[in-house]
């Protein structure tokens, strides 16, 4: 396991700790992305799921696999920031932040095109899984994350994160997530909106999410990829609803206290 670097928000200024997830590549090796601790991170405006890649060599081998871009929400402000990373050393052709090409199979990367960060591939603490610390995890084993490269992806590892949590028959809609939409996902006693557009969520999206949790008599639950507006933040701290954002490695995160209470008992 990584130790814990701080990374400082551009949007409010907290530090917060962060662990560069450990990836597997090919040659069964661990690889972790060389995190750049000299540079600022940037806030996470816009989402292209070209970007969100960074090339890494692997050390043992030699080979370079493309694995989720470093990302962490801030624990204040729930804004996305993008951790820089080292470039690879002189002659190596390409910078580490380049995403892969199109149609170019990168090495490491497990079935039905996904990264290799998924089922069983990482350490789910390496890669910052919040059940490490969470007082819930006594009663459940760990989550294991499945790396996001579509919507479909992002909206199947909400659901299975809430399975984790101990919600039952989550339901997902028929057909293929439309990118620029979120989409709801149910259970007996909970309704959830997962959002996998490349905008912070806002405040309507929220008091949706509450309203449709309100007529159903159930819990509220949002997941977003590109964090939140700091409206939207403070609305769902006073209305408790739990927000989580989910990195590219598929590992949900926290980043209020409701969404924290949640982890920590279950469902």
């Amino acid at each position: 396991m990584t130790d814990a670097v701080p990374v400082r928000c551009p949007a409010c200024l907290r530090e917060n700790d962060y662990t560069a997830p450990v990836f597997p590549c090919a040659c069964g090796s661990p690889v972790t992305p060389p995190l750049d601790l000299a540079a600022p991170a940037r806030e996470l405006i816009h989402r292209t799921w070209s970007d969100s890649w960074v090339t890494v060599r692997c050390e043992a081998c030699g080979q370079d696999g493309d694995w989720p871009h470093p990302e962490v929400g801030c624990g204040s402000c729930g804004t996305v920031l993008v951790v820089p990373v080292h470039p690879r050393g002189p002659g190596d052709g390409e910078r580490a932040g380049n995403p892969a090409e199109p149609g170019r199979a990168a090495p490491g990367r497990g079935p039905a095109g996904h990264g290799g960060a998924g089922r069983g591939a990482a350490d789910p603490a390496a890669a910052g899984d919040p059940s490490a610390a969470a007082g819930g995890s006594a009663r459940r084993p760990a989550f294991l994350p499945v790396t996001i490269r579509t919507a479909r992806d992002a909206v199947s590892t909400a659901a299975l994160y809430l399975r984790w949590l101990g919600f039952q028959d989550v339901r997902q809609p028929d057909g293929r997530p439309v990118p620029s939409a979120p989409v709801d996902l149910r259970a007996p006693g909970l309704v959830a909106q997962v959002d996998p557009t490349t905008a912070p969520a806002g405040v309507r999206a929220v008091e949706c999410v509450w309203l449709n949790g309100l007529t159903a008599s159930a819990t509220s639950v949002y997941f977003a990829l590109a964090g939140y507006t700091q409206d939207a933040r403070a609305r769902a701290d006073d209305l408790g609803i739990p927000l989580f954002v989910v990195d590219l490695t598929g590992t949900p995160q926290p980043v209020n206290d409701p969404a924290d209470e949640l982890v920590g008992t279950g469902a």
